[in-house]
């Protein structure tokens, strides 16, 4: 099954550590050696061009960033390919360890989700509620 990561925490202005950027690379390089790593990336700050699309109460409203009543961001997102969601869970906590021993002040969330849409028929999704 797909899944996608979503990596998201307070944005401080501060870049990451050099340690835990080669760390990661370390590791991209392996997940995508093993074929298990199908597309990753990282996001520029909100303030260098962001923009949020609003729906509501059918109007649409376009801001520009960055955005003060945003505590927290999203910074990057990998999407996978595992044979189980336990696989899944390793692999995000692989990754969330990276950050707590290169960047130990860094707090935030690795979001893991499954996907559909990829051979995984909507059907599954309502069988999940």
């Amino acid at each position: 099954m797909r899944y996608m990561f979503l990596t998201s925490g307070a944005e401080t202005g501060a870049p990451p550590p050099q340690a835990m950027i080669d760390a990661i690379e370390k590791l991209t390089e392996q997940e995508m050696a093993a074929g298990r790593m199908l597309a990753r990336g990282g996001l520029m700050p909100t303030a260098m061009g962001g923009a949020r699309i609003e729906s509501r109460r059918g109007e649409l409203k376009a801001t520009d960033g960055p955005f003060a009543e945003t505590k927290e961001v999203l910074g990057g997102f990998a999407i996978f390919e595992f044979a189980t969601r336990e696989e899944a869970l390793a692999s995000a906590e692989r990754f969330m360890e990276l950050h707590r021993q290169h960047w130990p002040e860094w707090e935030g969330v690795c979001e893991m989700r499954p996907m559909f849409g990829f051979g995984v028929a909507a059907a599954a999704v309502t069988q999940a509620d």
